[in-house]
Parts: structure tokens; C-alpha cells; sequence
């Protein structure tokens, strides 16, 4: 029996196992290696689609349940709570144990062979400095593979098994892997002697989904309300709406929990109180018709064109027709530049962990689609000036060295 290497990231999978002596990754969907971490639920015929095929059903606005970044979900009482999804009632649990399986089920296709056991990538925190919580992430996860059908299952820190795939380092020298993904960024410091060892890892929990949420919460929940002010029941006078629905709205992870006959009810009552009714009046519309994934798409298309132009628009003609919100790089960069500082001192305590100096960091590896930001880029340059830059495959290279370590 063979051992699949899993990189189950919170926007993004990829699988892959050892072709002689180098990794192949399995073309998990069309030919592609990587899919999208998404999954929806079809309850008019029955049937369960993922990746690109389930972000396709959200947008040609089928009738169904999608979930998107449920990693982020781990370690959290919502993975057993057991709900009605779309045709059946099922845990987050289950959820992701279908997706594992639909996994294991396409690399024996292509393959050949048999996989009862499988080496999953994981973040070095899930949760950050909750050890308990951390710990039961990885139960989450570990109870997911089982009931997708893998007798077994063991874990790598995701930056190491990156580390695997880096390129040469000098003499004496040593590489930083930096792996910002959609939930988590992490550090490892590492040598090559000649074998690569690691000296340290470390990791917090920001990500690209954090980028998104934060972006949407400045630029496009203002558009539905957010900071508008509401008319008093009894009385004379106004109030701030309260946050807990926009937050919601903007978190990849509940958007698919805040569709519910109370919200609709809430963001009515808001629509009709409000001191510009037209504002809460979208926001009802959302609830309504299920379009909350369609805005956290339309911030995450305008996040990755303000990362290569001066300015993108984020469309939101899906509430409204010729609607859409300005996304400067400026603004974007300043809006970030919080989360860009934290990762930075995440990476400057994993090179105090190995016992180094920065100055001793001789190549950063940048890994993960979020390390393709400037701003995170920009952030680790300023804190490593003498380092050499290698932009590793982003998207791979985590799969890439768990193929080879799933190989010993």
C-alpha cells in the first residue's frame, strides 16, 4: 500500500506522490494539479461538487449550500455540530472527509495504486498560542482522513515540507521558508548539509482569507450598511448598526452559516429603520438570494489586480446593477500593513528560535498564493535586506515536499 502526500490548504489542494526519484503531483481536476478548497452541495440532484466545478455552481447561481475555507473551521465546536446541508444532515467533519476522499479516490485513478495511508500537510498553529485548540485541530482533521477511508494518517509542518524543494543554499548559510497561505502564515529556518534540516519553525494565524475579510470590511460592507446609523425603536435618536452581521458577511468561513430566516429578519428590520434604508436594503438582498461568496469572490479578484496595478474595482453588480467599490493599491497596502508587520515579527522569532541572526539568512523561500503580495513581500525584504528572494512554486510547493517525504 502506498502513502499519498496531502496538502489540504484553506484555499487551495493539491496531492501528490513520488514518480522515481521526483515528486508528481496528481492532476487532480481538468489536467490541473492544484483545485480550490470548495465544495458545494447540489440538493436538487443530489450530487457533491468540488473545486472549480463547485465554484462554477455558485456562480451560475444554482440552487445549493457551497463552503469555502472550512480549515479555518478546525479545532472549533462547529466541526461536529450536525446540520442540514443542502439534501442530508451532516458534521464539518464529514464535509471535509468527502473532499479527502474525493482526493484519495482521483490519485488511485490516475495512478494505479491504492492509498490506505496518506501524509497530510498542516500549519505549525492552527489556532496560534492555543495549544489545546491546536491539538484539537489536528484531531479534526486526523477524524476527517479516517472517515474519508485512510487507515492512517501522519502530519508535516507545512513550511518544512517546502523546505524539502528549495533550491541550494551557500556555504555556512541558512533559508527561511515563508508560507502564507489562506489561513496561516508560517516560518521554518533551515540548512543543507547536504541533506535539508530544520532548525526551527513557528507560525500565526493570518492569511489570505484575513486579507479578504479585512478588505471587504473597508471597502464593501460600508456599501450594506456597516457604520451606517439605525433609528431607535422607542424613542428619538440613532445607533451605529451593530457589527456581528457584516463581520459575518465578510469571513469566508460563516458565510455559508448566516443565511437564515432570523438575519433576513434582522437586516429588514434594518432596511426599514434606517436613516439611509437604501444601504440595509443590499444588505437584506444578500441574505436573501445567498450572494455573500459571490462579494468575498468579487474582494478577492479586485485583492490580487491591486497587487500588480495602482487600482482595481471590486464588482458588485451581483447586488445591484453598476455598483462596485474602488480598491486603490495604496489603500489596499495601508489596510494590510498591520498583518504585514505581525508576519514579519512571526518571521524575525522563528530566526531567534534557530539561535541565528537575520544577517546568517541567506535565500527566503516565498511560499503559499499570499506570499505573492507586495505588501508581505515588501515587509520580509525590510526585515532581511541582504537575503536572496526565491519565489518557489507558490502553489505547489508544499505538495511537492510532501510527495518526497511520503516517499521514505
Amino acid at each position: 500500500m502506498a502513502r499519498l502526500g496531502i496538502d489540504f490548504g484553506t484555499s487551495n489542494t493539491a496531492a501528490g506522490v513520488m514518480a522515481g526519484d521526483r515528486p508528481f503531483l496528481i492532476p487532480v481536476e481538468d489536467g490541473e494539479t492544484t483545485l480550490p478548497t470548495s465544495v458545494f452541495f447540489d440538493p436538487d440532484r443530489k450530487v457533491t461538487l468540488f473545486g472549480n466545478a463547485a465554484n462554477r455552481a455558485l456562480i451560475d447561481g444554482r440552487e445549493g449550500r457551497f463552503m469555502r475555507a472550512l480549515k479555518s473551521v478546525l479545532g472549533t465546536s462547529l466541526m461536529h455540530e450536525r446540520r442540514v446541508v443542502a439534501h442530508e444532515k451532516l458534521t464539518l467533519i464529514e464535509v471535509v472527509a468527502r473532499f479527502l476522499s474525493m482526493l484519495r479516490e482521483r490519485a488511485e485513478a490516475t495512478t494505479g495504486q491504492t492509498y490506505d495511508t496518506a501524509l497530510s500537510g498542516r500549519p505549525v498553529q492552527f489556532h496560534s498560542t492555543d495549544a489545546a485548540r491546536n491539538a484539537r485541530a489536528e484531531d479534526d482533521l486526523r477524524a476527517a482522513y479516517i472517515t474519508a477511508g485512510f487507515k492512517d494518517v501522519d502530519f508535516m509542518y507545512e513550511p518544512e515540507a517546502a523546505a524539502l524543494t528549495a533550491g541550494p543554499l551557500d556555504a555556512g548559510t541558512y533559508g527561511l521558508i515563508v508560507d502564507i497561505g489562506g489561513g496561516t502564515s508560517d516560518f521554518s529556518v533551515f540548512a543543507q548539509d547536504p541533506a535539508t534540516r530544520i532548525i526551527a519553525s513557528h507560525g500565526v494565524r493570518i492569511g489570505g482569507t484575513d486579507f479578504d475579510r479585512t478588505l471587504s470590511l473597508g471597502h464593501v460592507m460600508p456599501l450594506l450598511g456597516r457604520g451606517a446609523e439605525i433609528r431607535n425603536e422607542m424613542g428619538p435618536g440613532t445607533h451605529t448598526a451593530p457589527n456581528a452581521i457584516f463581520n459575518d458577511l465578510a469571513t469566508w468561513e460563516k458565510i455559508a452559516f448566516l443565511y437564515s430566516p432570523e438575519n433576513l429578519r434582522l437586516a429588514r428590520r434594518y432596511a426599514k429603520l434606517g436613516v439611509d434604508p437604501a444601504l440595509f436594503a443590499r444588505l437584506a438582498t444578500v441574505i436573501e438570494e445567498e450572494t455573500g461568496h459571490d462579494l468575498a469572490f468579487a474582494t478577492e479578484r479586485a485583492k490580487i489586480a491591486a497587487n500588480a496595478e495602482p487600482q482595481a474595482q471590486i464588482d458588485l453588480r451581483i447586488i445591484e446593477r453598476g455598483l462596485s467599490a474602488p480598491l486603490t493599491a495604496e489603500a489596499m497596502s495601508d489596510a494590510l500593513s498591520d498583518y504585514a508587520a505581525q508576519i514579519a515579527a512571526a518571521a524575525s522569532e522563528t530566526i531567534s528560535r534557530a539561535q541565528i541572526t537575520p544577517d546568517q539568512i541567506n535565500q527566503v523561500v516565498f511560499v503559499g498564493g499570499s506570499s505573492l503580495m507586495g505588501v508581505v513581500s515588501s515587509a520580509l525584504t525590510t526585515l532581511l535586506p541582504a537575503a536572496k528572494p526565491q519565489q518557489a512554486a507558490a502553489f505547489t510547493a508544499v505538495a511537492d515536499g510532501l510527495a518526497m517525504a511520503s516517499g521514505r
